[in-house]
C-alpha cells in the first residue's frame, strides 16, 4: 500500500523540548496580557470561550513578543489536532488534483494541516484503516472517490471522528458528488438531440474495484438515454479515466469505416480527450464526421473544442471540508446524505447535428 503522508502530524500525547520552550514563552504571553496561561491558549488556539476584547489583548502580546502558537501545545487544550486526514486513489489526474487544491486551500483558510493517504485503487487500504485506529492524528477524514466496502466503512465508523466523502456518494456517509446518472443522461440526450442514434459510450465499468460507483453510474445513464429514445444501446468499451485510454478505445471503434459512430459520450474529459486525438489520426472530422462530449470541465477542453458538462472539482472539495469542519466543531457525526453540485453544459466545437454523407 503506497501511502503519501504530505503531513505527519507530532505526537499530542507528550511534548518535545521546543514545546516546552513554546510553552515558557506562552507564560509571557499570559504575563504581558494579564491573563491566565489557559486563557492565552484559548485565544490562541480558539478553542473554548475567549471574550474578544481578550483575543485581542493575548494577539497583541503574542505579536509584540513574536509567540508563535505550537500546535502540539494547543492540541493538549483543545483536544484536537488541526490536521485532517484525505484518503484518494490517485493524485496525478485532473480531477483529484482539483479537488486536493480545493480541500488544501479551504483547510489552510481554516488553520488545519492535511495528512494524504494514497490509496490505489487495486489496493486494500488496511494499512490506512490501522494508521488511523493506532494513532488518530487528526480531527476528521474526508475520502475522495474512495468507495468503501461495508467492512471499510465500518473502519471509518470506529475511527471516533467525522468522516465525509467527495466524488461519489458514500452510503450511511456524507458526501457531495454530482448526479452522476442524470449528467450523464443529459450529455447522451444532447447528442440524440442533435439526430445522433449511433453513439458510442467509453468507460463502462472499468476499473480495479467494481464497487467504484462514478463509471457504473455515467453507464447507467448513457443506457437510460438511449432506451428511452427508442434507440439501442450501442457499444460500450471500458476503459481507465486516461487520455491514453480513451485513444485507444477510440482507434478500436473507429477504425472500421463500415460500422463507425457517429457520436461518442466519454465518461469524463480524459476520455474525450483522447478520443478526438485518435479521430484526428484517423483523418475522421470532428464534428464533420464525429461529435465527441465529455464530463468534468477539464482545463484541456477549450483546447481541443470539447463540449463538456463542467462540475467544478475545485469549489467541491472546499465544499466538503465546510461540511467536515462544522461536524467538528459541533462535536457530531455530518449528516447521512449526499449534496448534489451543479453542473451545466458547455457547448463547443467537438458536437454539432448529424450530418448526411
Amino acid at each position: 500500500m503506497r501511502a503519501a503522508r504530505v503531513l505527519i502530524a507530532a505526537s499530542t500525547n507528550q511534548m518535545s523540548a521546543a514545546d516546552g520552550v513554546l510553552m515558557s514563552a506562552l507564560a509571557d504571553v499570559a504575563k504581558l496580557a494579564g491573563v491566565s496561561k489557559s486563557t492565552a491558549s484559548r485565544a490562541l488556539s480558539g478553542g473554548g470561550y475567549v471574550s474578544e476584547a481578550t483575543r485581542r489583548k493575548v494577539s497583541s502580546a503574542a505579536e509584540k513578543l513574536g509567540y508563535v502558537a505550537s500546535p502540539n501545545a494547543a492540541s493538549l487544550v483543545t483536544g484536537r489536532t488541526k490536521t485532517v486526514g484525505v484518503m484518494i486513489p490517485f493524485i496525478s489526474r485532473w480531477f483529484f488534483g482539483e479537488v486536493l487544491e480545493g480541500i488544501e486551500s479551504q483547510l489552510r483558510a481554516h488553520g488545519y494541516d492535511m495528512t494524504l493517504y494514497n490509496v490505489h485503487p487495486s489496493e486494500r487500504s488496511d494499512d490506512v484503516f490501522d494508521y488511523f485506529l493506532a494513532r488518530k492524528r487528526f480531527d476528521g477524514v474526508i475520502a475522495v472517490a474512495v468507495e468503501p466496502v461495508d467492512s471499510d466503512i465500518a473502519h471509518l465508523r470506529g475511527l471516533g471522528r467525522p468522516v465525509v466523502g467527495i466524488g461519489g456518494h458514500v452510503p450511511g456517509i456524507a458526501s457531495v458528488a454530482i448526479d452522476d446518472v442524470a449528467v450523464a443522461r443529459l450529455a447522451t440526450e444532447h447528442l440524440i438531440g442533435l439526430g445522433h442514434t449511433s453513439i458510442v459510450h467509453l468507460g463502462g465499468d472499468s476499473g480495479p474495484r467494481s464497487d467504484f460507483s462514478v463509471p457504473r453510474k455515467r453507464r447507467q445513464g448513457y443506457e437510460r438515454a438511449m432506451q428511452a429514445a427508442g434507440l439501442p444501446t450501442g457499444r460500450v468499451l471500458d476503459a481507465d479515466m486516461s487520455i491514453p485510454d480513451g485513444y485507444e478505445a477510440a482507434v478500436e471503434v473507429l477504425t472500421d469505416a463500415r460500422d463507425r459512430p457517429t457520436a461518442i459520450f466519454a465518461a469524463c474529459d480524459e476520455l474525450a480527450i483522447g478520443a478526438i486525438i485518435a479521430a484526428r489520426r484517423l483523418g475522421i472530422d470532428v464534428p464533420g464526421q464525429l461529435s465527441v462530449i465529455g464530463i468534468d470541465g477539464h482545463e484541456c477542453a477549450p483546447m481541443f473544442s470539447l463540449t463538456t458538462f463542467e462540475q467544478s472539482p475545485h469549489e467541491q472539495g472546499m465544499q466538503i471540508v465546510n461540511t467536515l469542519l462544522d461536524a467538528v466543531d459541533r462535536g457530531v457525526e455530518p449528516d447521512e446524505g449526499v449534496v448534489y453540485h451543479p453542473t451545466r453544459l458547455k457547448v463547443r466545437n467537438s458536437t454539432s447535428a448529424l450530418r448526411s454523407s
